[in-house]
Formats: C-alpha cells, sequence, structure tokens
C-alpha cells in the first residue's frame, strides 16, 4: 500500500472512532437514500427527456407527411421557411442525390453527405440536433421520392426548457428527499438504538461504581426485539454478577469470621509457649496439643476453601469408578475417626459390580467422607449411621432409567424446617450445630462434588426422626 493510501487510512480509522454509533448509521442510512434519490431522478431525467424528444420526433414525422402529400411531385427547393418562430410550421426542403441538381437558391437547412445518402436509399432516415436562426432546432431528414429527401425541421425551445424545468425539480426534489431522509435516518437510529445507548450507561455507570445492582429498563412485554433481547440477556447477566458478587462477599465475610476464633486461640497459645518458663510441664503440654489441634482446624478450613474455590474437576483424573468398594472403603475410615459410632453398610450383592459411574476417586471419597462425618457428628450414643446403595438395573451403564444411589441416615435430631433450605450453604450451621466440631464447610463441598460429578445431593427429614442425605447419579 502506498503512503498515501496507509495516511488515507490512519485518518480514516480514528474518524470512524470518534463517532458515536448512530450518528454512523444515520450517516450510512442518508448516504443510502442519497444513492437511491440520485439514481432515480436521473433515470426520471433521462425519461422526461427521451418522452419531450419522442413528442418533438413524432411532430416532425407528421410535419413530412404532410409536406410530401401537398407537393408530392416537388423538385429540390424550399418548400416551407419559416421555422424561425415558436407558432410557424415546419421548415421543409427537398435534397436531390446529385448535387449537380442542386437549385440555384441557397438550402435553408444544412445539407451534408449523409442527406444525400438518404436521397439516394443508400441511409436511413435520421434526426439531427442543429442551430438555426439563433434557435435549437430539431430536423428530420427522410427519404422523399426517387431520388431525393426531405429535411423538416421545427424549434426545440419547448423541448429544452422543459428538459431543463425537470432537471430543476428533480434536483430539488432529490435534494428534500436526502434531507428528509437524513433526519429519518437520524431520528430512526436514535430510537432504534436508545436500549444499547442505556445499556452502554448502565454498564459504563457499574465500572465506575463497581455496583452490579443497576438495570437497564425494558420496554413493556409485547414490544421485544433483537435489542430488547440483547438488554434482557445484560440484565440476567448483571444479576448472576450481583450474585457472584454477594456469595464471595458473603463467602469472605464468613471466612473472616470462622478464622477470627481459631487465629486468636493459635496466637493466645503461641504466646503462653513462649513464656514456657513459667508453665508447668503439663501446662506446656496441653498449651502445645491445642496449638496444634487449632493448626489442624485452621489448616483444614483453607484446605476446605480452596477445594470450594475449584468449580471443575480435573479431567485426566476422571476413571470409572466402582461405588460399592468406595463406600465399603468409606465407612470403613469413618469406623476409625468415629469409633464410638456403628456404621452399618447395605451394599446388595449384584450391585457392587454394575454400580460404576466416571469420576476422581479420591473426589468421590471426600464427598462420602463428608456425608459419613456430619451423620457420626450428630449420631447419638448407640444409635448408628446407615449406608445403603442401590444400583437399579441397568445402571452403570447398561441402560437404566436413573443411576446409582448412596444413602446416609443418622438418628440423631435431624434438620428443621427453617434450616433444611440452608444445609448445603456455605459456613451455615444449625442452631444445635453451633457447639459441635466443624467449619461448616463439609456439606456445601459434597454438594459441590456431587455437582461436578453430574450426581444430585439432597437432605431430608428421614422416618422415624433423623436426617437422609441422598446422594443420586446420572444414568
Amino acid at each position: 500500500m502506498s503512503a498515501a493510501g496507509r495516511g488515507r487510512r490512519r485518518l480514516g480509522a480514528p474518524w470512524r472512532r470518534r463517532r458515536p454509533l448512530r450518528t454512523r448509521l444515520a450517516l450510512a442510512a442518508t448516504a443510502a437514500v442519497a444513492l437511491v434519490a440520485v439514481g432515480v431522478c436521473t433515470a426520471a431525467f433521462f425519461v422526461v427527456r427521451s418522452a419531450l424528444y419522442e413528442q418533438l420526433n413524432l411532430s416532425l414525422t407528421q410535419s413530412a407527411r404532410l409536406a410530401a402529400q401537398r407537393n408530392p411531385d416537388s423538385g429540390p427547393d424550399t418548400l416551407a421557411g419559416e421555422c424561425r418562430f415558436l407558432a410557424a410550421p415546419a421548415c421543409a426542403e427537398v435534397v436531390p442525390a446529385d448535387p449537380a441538381n442542386d437549385p440555384a437558391a441557397r438550402y435553408l437547412l444544412p445539407v451534408d453527405a449523409a442527406t444525400r445518402a438518404v436521397a439516394a436509399g443508400r441511409h436511413a432516415p435520421f434526426y439531427t440536433d442543429i442551430v438555426h436562426a439563433g434557435h435549437p432546432t430539431r430536423m428530420l431528414t427522410t427519404d422523399y421520392a426517387k431520388g431525393r429527401a426531405l429535411q423538416v425541421a421545427l424549434r426545440a425551445d419547448t423541448v429544452e426548457d422543459g428538459i431543463e424545468e425537470a432537471a430543476w425539480w428533480l434536483a430539488l426534489i432529490g435534494g428534500a428527499g436526502v434531507l428528509v431522509a437524513a433526519g429519518l435516518g437520524y431520528w430512526v437510529s436514535r430510537t432504534g438504538l436508545a436500549p444499547v445507548t442505556r445499556l452502554t450507561a448502565t454498564a459504563e455507570r457499574i465500572a465506575a461504581t463497581r455496583d452490579p445492582r443497576h438495570r437497564i429498563e425494558l420496554p413493556p412485554p409485547g414490544r421485544e426485539d433483537e435489542i430488547t433481547r440483547l438488554a434482557g440477556s445484560f440484565n440476567t447477566m448483571l444479576g448472576e454478577l450481583e450474585q457472584s458478587v454477594t456469595a464471595q462477599r458473603r463467602l469472605v465475610a464468613d471466612a473472616s469470621h470462622e478464622l477470627r476464633t481459631p487465629l486468636t486461640a493459635l496466637r493466645t497459645n503461641a504466646e503462653l509457649l513462649a513464656r514456657g518458663e513459667r508453665l508447668t510441664v503439663e501446662q506446656r503440654e496441653r498449651a502445645s496439643a491445642a496449638l496444634g489441634r487449632q493448626l489442624r482446624e485452621v489448616t483444614g478450613l483453607v484446605n476446605d476453601l480452596i477445594e470450594l474455590a475449584r468449580d471443575e474437576e480435573p479431567q485426566p483424573l476422571v476413571e470409572q469408578v466402582r461405588l460399592g468398594p468406595l463406600v465399603e472403603h468409606c465407612a470403613q475410615v469413618a469406623r476409625a475417626h468415629w469409633p464410638a459410632v456403628p456404621f452399618r453398610v447395605r451394599v446388595p450383592e449384584g450391585a457392587a459390580a454394575p454400580a460404576v459411574v466416571p469420576g476422581v476417586p479420591a473426589r468421590l471419597s471426600r464427598l462420602l467422607s463428608n456425608l459419613l462425618d456430619n451423620a457420626a457428628k450428630f449420631s447419638p450414643a448407640g444409635r448408628g449411621v446407615e449406608v445403603e446403595l442401590t444400583a437399579p438395573a441397568g445402571a452403570g451403564g447398561v441402560g437404566g432409567a436413573y443411576g446409582p444411589e448412596v444413602t446416609v441416615r443418622d438418628h440423631g435430631p435431624g434438620i428443621s424446617e427453617q434450616d433444611l433450605p440452608h444445609v448445603f450453604d456455605r459456613f451455615y450451621r444449625a442452631g444445635a450445630a453451633r457447639a459441635l466440631p466443624g467449619s461448616g464447610l463439609g456439606l456445601a463441598m459434597a454438594r459441590q462434588i456431587a455437582r461436578a460429578h453430574g450426581a444430585e445431593l439432597t437432605a431430608e427429614a428421614a422416618p422415624g426422626g433423623g436426617a437422609l442425605f441422598r446422594l443420586t447419579f446420572g444414568a
């Protein structure tokens, strides 16, 4: 590309960027209408011009017939010569093919080789625009008799004036149409892009205030269009963003609240151990044990937060997991953690083999462990936790309507009506659980792992008391 071309390109691009979209649309619409108007007016001009000349040609043809009828045997000479006046009849003269037969008097109208050719029959009749007596004139040259041609002329002032007047009117109408189109184009672009303007203003307001609660005003139902749907989608996105920001702030606030107590205890025990010379051996051991316990609690809480921050499971680690052995393994680990709580596992014969689901074994083990720990935490002394795996016919890829299901039931106080909708919320702890160990993240993590594996985890009140958690995998 040449330097001049690059310069024009550099100048044109900023111009387009500086102009608002509605202005560019209005200019584009005006340019399109202007091109159409110019095209229509140009076509109309040529149509009017052609019609006027066609009418003049018809008058010349009629005048030639009248002259031929009045003087059928006239020799070379002028038949009528007063066409210099508008009201006068057409000028007419007979021209021979041979110049030797010309009359002594000079011809009134111009005679050239084409005229002689028409007289000799070698050329078709034709029309010519000439100037006669200082006025525009239209002349017809046609055959008259053997070896002769007839020339007829009429003044063309009226035709020229009509064409000029038509040109002025068409230019005026075209210009007015372009101006009206420019005004209407700007109005239409401004009205049609009003939702986009509101969307832009809302986005700029959110960027300036960092507050996603703003919404774009939508028209009443029944007046939806593409721009309205875009604005609606933007409002939906803002709603999701607001929920995300709210959840993030709540998570930070809850995490800060949960970390405040163990961190305070850690600092207290650390300060106490720093003055170890003033403590007895038993006091130092108790402080050291408390410090280690609190460190494990904080470490577990931080690990849980990191796990919750991950929405998807790592695909390279996904494999076919047999739920029967996994449930048995998790129950065995839970027995070691909760020796006072009996765990009863029911895996029907034949269900362990077909109950296979795709997933990450470590994550599914964490899910089941969280459910078992939660159930053991609420189980009273002497009442166990019941774990059951059911695998419908066709589960595990054989073609069942739904996949395998794992249920975990305890015989504790159960879940109240007001707590049931919030069981899986982060850091949520029911009133009866506030005195129990834990951070309130176990069930939230369990549901996240379940959904990442295409399963659904629900909680309900168990018949006869207690809580029942149901983990259902897709078919």
